[in-house]
C-alpha cells in the first residue's frame, strides 16, 4: 500500500466516494501510526493516530449526515453540519461531533475520540510528569493508548464494510493496519 493515497485530492463531500476515501486515509494514516510507533518515534506516532482517528470520524459524519441532521436542533445547525462538518471537521468541535454519532448509534466512539484527543495533545507537548500540559507521564502510557486507538479503528473500519463502496485498496490498507 503506497503512502500517496494521502497526497490525492478528496472527491466532494457530496460525492458518494467521499466516505470510502476518508475511510482509506484512516487506514493509511493509521498504518503510518503503526510503523512509527515500532521505531519509537511516538510522538509522530500519536499526530498519526489523531489524523487516522479525524479522517475516521470525517467519514462517519457524512456517512451519518442525514440521521445527524434529523438530531440537530436547528435549520443552522443541519446547514453547518453539511458545509462545515463533513467537509473541515474542526478539531475544537471533534468531541460535541462524537457525542452526535454516538447519539445516532455509534455505541463508545466519544470515548475512543477522548483518547484521540489526548494523544493531540501529547504530540505537541510530549510527555508531562506534572501532567498540566498532556495527560501523558510517559510514552510507555502513550504507546498504549496509540495500539487501543488503532485497534479500535480496525474494528470500526471492518464494521464498515457491508456499508460502504469498498475496495481491492481499502482491504490491503486493512490487512497492512493489522499487522
Amino acid at each position: 500500500m503506497s503512502m500517496e493515497v494521502l497526497e490525492r485530492p478528496l472527491p466532494k463531500p457530496s460525492s458518494e466516494d467521499y466516505v470510502s476515501a476518508r475511510l482509506l486515509e484512516a487506514l493509511v494514516e493509521g498504518r503510518l501510526a503503526a510503523e512509527f510507533l515500532k521505531r519509537g518515534l511516538v510522538r509522530n506516532a500519536a499526530g498519526k493516530a489523531f489524523q487516522a482517528w479525524r479522517a475516521l470520524l470525517a467519514a462517519l459524519l457524512r456517512l451519518e449526515l442525514e440521521r445527524l441532521k434529523e438530531l440537530a436542533k436547528s435549520e443552522d445547525e443541519r446547514r453547518w453540519l453539511e458545509t462545515v462538518a463533513v467537509p473541515r471537521l474542526p478539531t475544537g468541535r471533534i468531541k460535541a461531533l462524537s457525542q452526535m454519532l454516538e447519539e445516532a448509534g455509534h455505541v463508545g466512539i466519544t470515548h475512543s475520540t477522548n483518547t484521540a484527543l489526548n494523544l493531540h495533545d501529547y504530540q505537541h507537548h510530549g510527555p508531562d510528569p506534572d501532567m498540566a500540559l498532556s495527560k501523558y507521564r510517559n510514552r510507555e502510557e502513550v504507546a498504549r493508548d496509540i495500539a487501543l486507538l488503532l485497534k479500535e479503528l480496525r474494528e470500526r473500519a471492518e464494521a464498515l464494510k457491508q456499508r460502504i463502496k469498498w475496495n481491492k485498496e481499502m482491504e490491503e490498507a486493512l490487512n497492512a493496519l493489522k499487522h
